[in-house]
């Protein structure tokens, strides 16, 4: 089955080490997510018991160095998400929000003091995560956001509405982006602080088995030690957006991958007219178009990996990757779900799954339109956004 995914030999492409760590991951997927993954979906349950193993293999702040993190290079971090997604979306957003938004914030911007005191307890999955920058009318205009936090002596007193922010009701930490007097700042906010409420969002139709929620501030008060010391300005949460965009770029190759994977085989057992469906024309075009995207996608996100391990990936490179691999996911998903017919709605398969997952991938870390105007702007150099 190998041959029949990886048809341009991408994997002569990574080192023994990279492969080694990219299988430990799998086996983790293959042994305790998917036999359970549909009953998670179906009830709409985040599965927290899996956390300790997640970190135990170095899953959570895999790409930051020191502070107890994992130190693990960009490719690795991505062949890890790609695994964790084939699984499903909502486990690589768990790792996402953890890693890539709540910590990547304090590791980037934060003091050292910060630092020590939070990542390595986040490293180890014993202290969650989140990352408070979305609004109820604020998505992709961050810059309009209506939370703010007031001076009043030595503290800092926050209020504000924050709108489908993962993990919030399980997470220990908050990181809250809020406007003060002097710009956009960042605070590392314990979400036992009185005056802060995490409501989470019920009824999705996607995104099942995670966690989305809303956080209300009312007059949560911290000391002036929470504040976010090294950046000023909305540069702060989208260095941290940038990664989490990154990690979705090989990310949703995994889903895209499990649910041609899941395609072929039903098409090699299904047998209609005395023949497998396999064996039908309009069956391999279906076939062959999603091979030829999985392994186009596969290899722009090794090739972003390691300009980013080379410190050469650009923001509109990012926005390249995360556009078009998502986009060819959602419809390579689609795609298999027809091959399965009626069948592939059900949850026995995972294709329909995953392509309604990857409608909130599509839409958290910037829609479509929001990459592709940054695209654009890089390509003509007249910014279109307003």
């Amino acid at each position: 089955m190998t041959d029949a995914v990886d048809l341009i030999d991408v994997d002569f492409l990574l080192t023994s080490e990279e492969i080694a760590l990219r299988d430990r991951v799998r086996s983790f997927v293959t042994t305790a997510i998917r036999p359970n993954i549909a009953d998670w979906y179906d009830k709409a349950m985040f599965p927290t018991q899996i956390i300790p193993e997640m970190a135990k293999l170095g899953l959570l702040g895999m790409h930051l160095n020191g502070y107890g993190c994992p130190g693990r290079s960009a490719v690795d971090y991505g062949l890890a998400a790609l695994e964790l997604e084939a699984g499903d979306s909502g486990l690589r957003t768990f790792v996402s929000v953890q890693g890539s938004l709540a910590m990547s914030a304090i590791h980037k911007h934060g003091s050292e003091e910060q630092k020590n005191e939070w990542l390595p307890g986040m490293a180890d999955g014993t202290t969650i995560g989140c990352f408070g920058l979305t609004e109820p009318d604020s998505g992709s205009d961050p810059a309009s956001m209506k939370t703010f936090a007031r001076r009043d002596g030595d503290d800092w007193v926050i209020t504000g509405h924050k709108r489908w922010i993962g993990l919030g009701s399980i997470a220990h930490v908050a990181i809250i982006w809020a406007q003060t007097s002097d710009g956009v700042r960042g605070f590392i906010v314990p979400t036992d602080t009185p005056g802060f409420e995490a409501k989470v969002i019920g009824q999705k139709l996607s995104m099942r088995a995670s966690i989305q929620t809303e956080l209300m501030l009312t007059d949560v008060r911290v000391s002036g030690r929470a504040l976010l010391p090294n950046v000023k300005g909305l540069r702060g949460p989208f260095e941290c957006l940038n990664e989490a965009r990154y990690g979705i770029i090989w990310g949703v190759m995994g889903a895209a991958r499990d649910s041609y994977q899941a395609a072929l085989e039903y098409s090699q057992t299904r047998m209609p007219f005395d023949r497998p469906l396999a064996g039908f024309q309009l069956t391999q075009q279906k076939l062959v178009d999603m091979a030829v995207e999985l392994n186009k996608g596969t290899l722009l996100a090794l090739h972003l990996g390691r300009l980013k391990d080379a410190g050469r990936l650009a923001p509109h490179q990012i926005s390249l990757g995360k556009l078009s691999n998502t986009r060819e996911a959602i419809t390579i998903a689609r795609e298999a779900r027809t091959i399965l017919g009626g069948n592939g709605v059900t949850l026995d398969y995972s294709p329909l799954r995953h392509a309604n997952n990857l409608e909130s991938v599509r839409t958290y870390e910037g829609t479509d339109e929001v990459h592709t105007l940054v695209i654009g702007n890089h390509i003509t150099g007249i910014p279109a956004f307003r």
